[in-house]
Parts: C-alpha cells; sequence; structure tokens
C-alpha cells in the first residue's frame, strides 16, 4: 500500500471553499430545539441513522423536556418511545445518567466547557464538540464522525483513522472559519458524490484536486 497524499494548506483551503461552495445548505442533520434535546438526540445517534433518531426524537421530546425529566424517568418508558435506535438499552441508561449529573451538578443546564461534557456518562469529545459547536455557538474543535474519517483520509487532510489525530490534524491544516461546518459538509459530499464503495470521481468537483487515498475503484 501506497503512502497517503496529504494535501499542504493552500490545496486544503480550496478543497474546503468548493465543498462549502457546493453544499452551501450542509448543517447539523438531528433535530432539537433546546441543549438538553441535543444532548439526548447525540447520545441515541452513536452507530444509528439520523432519520431513525429524528424519527423517535419527535414524540420524546414532546414529553420529556428537561434534564430533570430524563433523571427521573423510568428505564422502560424511556425504551418505548426509542427502541428502534441501535443498543437502546444501553443509551437509555445513559441518557438517565447524564441528565441526572446536569440536573444535580449544573443545576439543569448543559454545561458549556469540554472538560465538563466529556466527564458525562456517553459524552466523548465528538458529541461534546457538537453540543458545543450547535447549542452554544462556541467552535473549539471539530467533531470527527464516520464521514469525516472515511474522507479525511481519501481526500487527503489526514494520513490517520483515529478521530483525534483527524481533529488535529484538521485544525493545524484548516482555518478556524472552517471548523463549525466540515464535518457536515463533508457528510453531504459523501452522500452526494463520495460514497462509500465506489466514488463518483470523474464527476467530482474536487477531481483535480483530491489524492483519491484508498479509492481503488471509482466512478
Amino acid at each position: 500500500m501506497t503512502n497517503p497524499v496529504i494535501l499542504d494548506r493552500e490545496n486544503a483551503e480550496k478543497a474546503l471553499k468548493l465543498l462549502e461552495k457546493n453544499y452551501p445548505n450542509a448543517k447539523y442533520y438531528l433535530d432539537f430545539v433546546t441543549p438538553i434535546d441535543l444532548v439526548v438526540a447525540a447520545i441515541l445517534s452513536a452507530q444509528t441513522h439520523d432519520s431513525v433518531v429524528n424519527s423517535v426524537t419527535r414524540e420524546l421530546f414532546k414529553k420529556y423536556r428537561t434534564a430533570k425529566d430524563y433523571a427521573s424517568a423510568k428505564e422502560s418508558d424511556l425504551l418505548s418511545y426509542v427502541n428502534k435506535v441501535t443498543f437502546a438499552g444501553n443509551k437509555v441508561k445513559n441518557i438517565i445518567k447524564t441528565c441526572s449529573v446536569i440536573a444535580d451538578k449544573y443545576g439543569g443546564k448543559v454545561p458549556d466547557k469540554m472538560d465538563d461534557l466529556v466527564n458525562l456518562p456517553g459524552i466523548g469529545r465528538k458529541t461534546a464538540n457538537t453540543i458545543l459547536i450547535n447549542a452554544y455557538g462556541i467552535v473549539e474543535g471539530i467533531p470527527v464522525d464516520t464521514w469525516v474519517i472515511k474522507l479525511s483520509y481519501r481526500i487527503g487532510f489526514s494520513s490517520s483513522n483515529k478521530p483525534e489525530k483527524i481533529e488535529q490534524d484538521l485544525i493545524k491544516l484548516v482555518d478556524k472559519t472552517h471548523w463549525k461546518n466540515i464535518a457536515y459538509i463533508l457528510k453531504a459530499h459523501g452522500h452526494e458524490v463520495c460514497h462509500s464503495s465506489m466514488p463518483l470521481c470523474s464527476k467530482c468537483f474536487l477531481n483535480d484536486i483530491c489524492p483519491k487515498n484508498g479509492v481503488e475503484k471509482h466512478g
């Protein structure tokens, strides 16, 4: 296997500007109104399609509105709303534990500090970044999800497959103005053009820039 080609800052900037131009409406993909909605939706979203999460939270959010509501809920009651998501039992446990901490330690307010968020059950750095960006407009880092991992390597933003290293590579490579939306733009590009198994390279506006790392077959 050949070593991956990593873009320099100039070409990385060019690639991101093209992505932003082609996906101007790319945004966070889970429905929520309040920060506690976002925490719950984000916990439920791991290894689950966005459409499934959005379908179950529609009714869930009508009944449970505060951290205290979730903290005092029975697992069986929450499961009756969210049993379509993967690992629903574990996620419900984490929701109750996390919301109990938020209710007791933070007075019901979702914390707005990275260190506080990553100490909550079921909340890793990716989810913490997501909460900070979308609930509070605080851009401290970059959420690294499956599409960011896949396309960062393929396009030449990072040579790693580890989320923490990819985030640091992106932070060093691209201007902070891109951090807020890069995950959602890459996801949109993955859905539209840069498919997992057969990317449509001949139709891609990044074709001349992208090194196509790891791509064996493409359209």
